[in-house]
């Protein structure tokens, strides 16, 4: 189903560059963000949110709650067998970078970067439970927070835990749906949080973070599959 929706909400080259040009610009352009360790936090069976930062971290853990998803990334890790094919969103993405041309470099640069799959839900303590990691340099969320939360108490105290994974002086990287309260794949509905930008922003000032970078977009999704009113971007630093 996850693929699914990623057919959908990606609707044409235009919204693929407004998704992948914020992570292009902050986890891999000079400047940028960079480290040892980075975790991805409900990557869903894709692997496009990781394009850019396999270029600055060098030990990237992939993580999701649901056993298919895991799988599916496993597959693609592991050039299995109808494993979906990425070719597209990886060449886009190089092309983003000003290097069309090692899409095939790229990736294989990122099945030698992350380093496990991990099983995560975000209203645990720790997250990651039961595997414990050390505290990393980087967390990206993208699109799932609004999914995986049922109330905006149940937001706060997930951005809460989820700053546990991170070292001080540590990023999170997060972006979220506003006004998403559900989506359509096929003929099946799926409830989300229906976030307000404010909401966000004080959630992450209140989870111990400082907000470095704040970008809003207006709604690039199909109307008729996940009415929404725009995508919250942001990066923010973990105090001491």
């Amino acid at each position: 189903a996850f693929l699914c929706l990623w057919e959908i909400l990606q609707p044409s080259p235009i919204s693929k560059r407004r998704r992948l040009k914020p992570a292009v610009s902050y986890l891999n352009l000079p400047g940028g963000l960079q480290g040892d360790t980075l975790i991805d936090i409900g990557s869903g069976p894709t692997i496009y949110q990781v394009l850019a930062a396999c270029e600055s971290f060098q030990d990237i853990t992939l993580s999701d709650f649901t056993d298919r998803n895991r799988e599916e990334l496993e597959k693609w890790l592991k050039k299995e067998p109808g494993a979906y094919d990425w070719t597209p969103v990886v060449k886009f993405a190089c092309e983003l970078e000003g290097n069309s041309g090692r899409w095939q470099e790229k990736e294989e640069k990122l099945r030698a970067v992350v380093k496990r799959v991990l099983k995560c839900d975000v209203h645990l303590g720790n997250p990651l439970a039961p595997a414990v990691l050390p505290p990393a340099d980087c967390l990206l969320t993208l699109l799932a927070m609004e999914c995986a939360c049922c109330s905006l108490d149940a937001y706060r105290a997930a951005l809460c835990n989820l700053a546990s994974l991170l070292k001080p002086g540590g990023h999170l990287v997060t972006m979220v749906t506003l006004r998403l309260s559900s989506y359509m794949v096929g003929k099946r509905e799926f409830s989300c949080l229906a976030l307000e930008k404010e909401e966000v922003e004080h959630a992450v000032l209140d989870a111990g973070f400082d907000i470095e970078q704040l970008l809003y977009s207006l709604r690039s999704y199909s109307v008729t599959s996940a009415a929404n009113t725009g995508v919250c971007f942001i990066v923010a630093c973990k105090k001491p």
